[in-house]
């Protein structure tokens, strides 16, 4: 998860219009007007100059956090037609940036305002750092409020009353309430009701579903064409699996598109609500092709895994396939803290078990995020006789089969009680990320073993799958992808899997105890999911799920030889040179 804090000092759910052509307000049960609980409180002052002094000293330490790429393509081969539909296709975007403002903090404005009444000699950088992370708490560093007057964000987001209790939840019985489209929200007599997000967002979503049908008359691609436009009915309905099934579909398309609620990382309460966001993505060609043949071995993989055969019965869908791509435009929760390198959608769990997932690599950032982030690590980190193995082509592998790795195992505990996600609640996150992480080197070792894979290089894998530790774990352990790190990290350091030298501070790969304790996770994580043991995943996080003393001073040499912990894009029409469209 990304969310680990308490409830908030502002007070109720902050989720209020951002704009004018932006959402309409928050609707009573029977009523169309917001109601009064729903009115965030005022912000505290914070004018004094100790508050100055820290947010100043706050922005100088964390200045390096972030390097900042441009986010380009090739367009040189694209038709007027084609450039014309990628630039609707990033207007549509952008309204995920407003909606996803309000699931996170509200009204950008008033956010703005109180930053400006701080009394800050150059308050530019501090408005900066809220606009990287839509609202006032550092997704890099555990949602550390780093705005003054502005306490911890609340466990639900913006997607429950602050106040709430997992009790008071459980207890009532709302319509839809565990729904992955739905808010819930209390009326002024304190009363909980759930509100369906095509009437919380109805401004945005409609223009968003208006400019997709626009985009949907220029694609030459017919597959493509109509899943624009199922997207589009989607967006205003809540109704998404038809345009999943559409998105599976399509092979042969250049262009691509994902947007809508999708993930769950933003519910720390639960884990049941999806955030909203956007890619714009281009077809590398040649690259997919590479990566073509390695879908044909899930079922196999699948029989293979080193569990009983009950945790993996299930079979995953044959449609499944894998797909290089350079990204133009992120919005919404995939723009927000650590940026994603690769994508494994549908998260429907009916639609995986029927058609499978698309895995979709995205080639360009992961380039830049090895260049900029990954080698300055190994080379603090790694013992210098295995830093020849920490290779792009390794990262790049690695990457692509954690997201293979999603569509294996099992979505539907053994008890028939539901899927694992429900079961699991607020660690299905990370123990998904977990199992994608170790399953992912998993089925590169069984790739090289059947010669798909060259099998010389794979400790290229192993080494490199180790410096992917300690860039991802640097994203905080109440991120979803960090808890997942940690836990995997401590489960192979206490089997032996790497070691450190205290002398140099540098770490080594052991290659057959790492192959032994993947194989032990593999079995672990996969169990506690087939069995939806909701005590045994949290006991583990809260045992494995932490950074260590030592761990701490290593990740503290990275700040302080400058190598920052994510990217920064510089995106949108004018970077690609479609100004106008």
């Amino acid at each position: 998860m990304r969310l680990r804090s308490l409830p908030l000092l502002i007070g109720a759910t902050l989720l209020t219009s951002l704009s004018a052509c932006g959402s309409s307000e928050e609707a009573a049960p029977t009523a169309g007007k917001r109601t009064a609980s729903d009115i965030p409180t005022p912000l505290t002052e914070a004018k004094d100059s100790g508050d100055v002094d820290a947010v100043n000293a706050y922005l100088k330490a964390h200045r390096g956090d972030y390097v900042k790429v441009p986010l380009t393509a090739d367009l040189d081969g694209l038709n007027d037609k084609q450039k014309r539909m990628i630039g609707l296709l990033i207007k549509a975007s952008r309204q995920m940036d407003t909606i996803y403002w309000q699931q996170g903090w509200g009204q950008q404005a008033s956010l703005a305002s109180h930053i400006n009444m701080l009394g800050l000699e150059n308050d530019k950088p501090l408005l900066r750092l809220a606009s990287i992370n839509y609202g006032p708490w550092d997704r890099l560093n555990e949602d550390h409020p780093f705005v003054p007057g502005i306490g911890p964000r609340p466990p639900g987001g913006g997607f429950y009353p602050a106040d709430i209790s997992k009790t008071e939840f459980e207890a009532a019985a709302l319509d839809d309430k565990r729904g992955l489209y739905t808010l819930v929200r209390r009326t002024p007599a304190g009363q909980l009701y759930t509100q369906p997000y095509r009437d919380a967002y109805a401004g945005p979503l409609r223009s968003a579903a208006k400019l997709l049908r626009q985009a949907s008359s220029l694609a030459e691609d017919p597959t493509f064409r109509n899943y624009l436009k199922l997207r589009a009915n989607a967006l205003t309905s809540d109704r998404y699996q038809p345009s999943d099934l559409a998105w599976m579909d399509m092979k042969d398309n250049r262009f691509d598109l994902v947007i809508g609620p999708i993930e769950t990382y933003d519910d720390q309460l639960f884990g049941y609500k999806a955030a909203y966001e956007a890619y714009v993505l281009i077809k590398d060609m040649a690259w997919s092709e590479r990566l073509a043949r390695f879908a044909k071995y899930l079922p196999e993989l699948q029989r293979g895994l080193p569990v009983p055969d009950k945790y993996k019965a299930e079979t995953p869908g044959s449609d499944a396939d894998l797909n290089a791509y350079d990204a133009v435009f992120y919005a919404g929760n995939a723009n927000v803290g650590a940026k994603t390198i690769a994508i494994n959608l549908p998260n429907d769990e009916e639609v995986q078990l029927k058609k499978g997932t698309r895995r979709l690599q995205l080639k360009n950032v992961m380039q830049a995020k090895f260049d900029k982030i990954m080698l300055p690590i190994a080379a603090e980190l790694i013992a210098d006789d295995q830093l020849g193995n920490v290779t792009f082509d390794a990262f790049f592998q690695n990457t692509m089969f954690h997201e293979v790795a999603h569509g294996l195992g099992i979505k539907n505990t053994l008890d028939g009680k539901g899927t694992v996600s429900h079961a699991l609640k607020e660690y299905a996150s990370n123990f998904e990320e977990g199992k994608a992480d170790v399953l992912g080197l998993y089925m590169v070792t069984q790739l090289a073993e059947k010669g798909e894979l060259d099998r010389a290089k794979l400790m290229d894998n192993y080494v490199t799958f180790l410096a992917g530790i300690f860039r991802s774990v640097r994203f905080g352990a109440s991120d979803a992808h960090g808890k997942a790190n940690m836990i995997r990290f401590n489960y192979f350091q206490q089997r032996g899997a790497f070691t450190r030298d205290d002398a140099t501070g540098r770490y080594r790969v052991d290659f057959d105890k790492m192959t032994e304790a993947m194989n032990a996770l593999s079995a672990d994580l996969l169990t506690i999911q087939g069995d939806g043991d909701y005590a045994r995943a949290r006991t583990m996080t809260d045992t494995l799920g932490t950074i260590d003393s030592v761990l701490s001073t290593d990740l503290k040499r990275l700040g302080d030889a400058g190598i920052p912990i994510d990217v920064l894009f510089d995106q949108g029409p004018k970077v690609l040179g479609l100004t106008g469209r």
